[in-house]
């Protein structure tokens, strides 16, 4: 099976090294955004690290900046000065003779990946911040200051961290090396991934992770291919590993209407999580569909793939999902809508 591109074979097959000394992965990762006092994704007050990569490709991505594991630029032309104005961007890239900077009405509209060798001077350049850097590099310690930061929050609200992405599989040497500072500072931790990883991988991060969340997305596996890029096996394989390990788990589904909301799918998932993982399970949440991101999109200079959802009924949409959890709570699966609902 082909890789989604950009999406680095270590993900799928490496496996957990035990030499002696650190790859430089271990020591840095990829990251796009730290929020604080984030409440959805797990208990209490949160830090989330988002980090970059991703080897699915999901048409409903809200956060299309993720999915490359390398640094992006990112435009957005509605900051633009002006070429005429300005033009630092173009002054200072090698590439801009070969076309690589996409113009409108004397604004930068784009970025031609093609062409872009990555340097990010164009960014550093734009007084503007019409070019956005999406992923800045950044070491274990880095990402530890901010996490102890916000220390006295964890421990009064039950809170913790809860390391994203993307898929922070894709970088576990890294997410690993976070995990394990957490737990020294005892920290609650979550990571929130796919699963679509060589289940060895698995056997390295849990030691230090106190719960998962992750995603079914369809259970037919030809539609999910379809839909994100991949086949659904090893995601459901690791789901079963990750019961079968102890670990507290969350499964979300993202509702897309069209795509995976009939009631033969919502059965099978039920099905599945009745029979395979014996309900056991701290809750599944079905997420209504936002098209959100579409501004990530316009900077990346791509064209959002759901397009015809925009308009979608989100009313509509709501009866729907309450009688899909009916569906679900038959089956015996605790299941409700949203990622807020408090999980007892």
């Amino acid at each position: 099976m082909s890789n989604p591109p950009d999406s680095p074979t270590l993900h799928e097959d490496a496996q957990p090294r035990h030499a002696h000394g650190e790859d430089q992965s271990e020591k840095h990762g990829l990251v796009f955004n730290i929020q604080h006092f984030t409440i959805h994704d797990g208990p209490g007050i949160r830090t989330e690290v988002f980090l970059k990569g991703c080897a699915l490709s999901c048409k409903w991505c809200s956060n299309p900046e993720s999915i490359s594991a390398r640094q992006e630029p990112g435009v957005y032309a509605s900051r633009c000065i002006g070429i005429d104005k300005c033009g630092y961007c173009l002054k200072v890239c090698s590439q801009c003779d070969q076309g690589v900077f996409l113009s409108h009405d004397n604004k930068i509209t784009g970025i031609d990946p093609r062409l872009c060798t990555g340097c990010m001077q164009c960014a550093d350049e734009c007084p503007a911040d019409a070019i956005v850097v999406w992923g800045n590099k950044m070491s274990v310690e880095e990402v530890m200051a901010e996490i102890l930061d916000d220390l006295p929050f964890y421990e009064k609200s039950g809170g913790g961290v809860t390391i994203s992405g993307g898929d922070p599989l894709i970088q576990w040497p890294f997410t690993l090396k976070i995990l394990k500072q957490c737990r020294h500072h005892q920290i609650h931790t979550c990571v929130e991934t796919e699963l679509y990883c060589n289940p060895s991988i698995l056997d390295a991060i849990y030691p230090h992770t106190d719960l998962v969340i992750t995603d079914i997305k369809h259970m037919n596996s030809d539609r999910h291919r379809q839909y994100t890029g991949v086949e659904n096996a090893r995601i459901l394989d690791n789901i079963c590993k990750t019961v079968e390990m102890g670990k507290a788990l969350i499964i979300r589904i993202p509702v897309i209407p069209g795509h995976n909301d009939s009631h033969e799918n919502i059965r099978e998932t039920a099905t599945f999580i009745s029979e395979e993982l014996s309900n056991q399970v701290m809750q599944v949440q079905l997420l209504p569909y936002r098209p959100l991101g579409l501004e990530k999109y316009a900077s990346l200079n791509r064209s959002y793939p759901l397009s015809d959802l925009q308009a979608y009924d989100i009313r509509k949409q709501k009866k729907e999902l309450d009688h899909l959890v009916e569906l679900m709570c038959l089956q015996g699966v605790p299941a409700v809508v949203g990622s807020s609902t408090q999980i007892v």
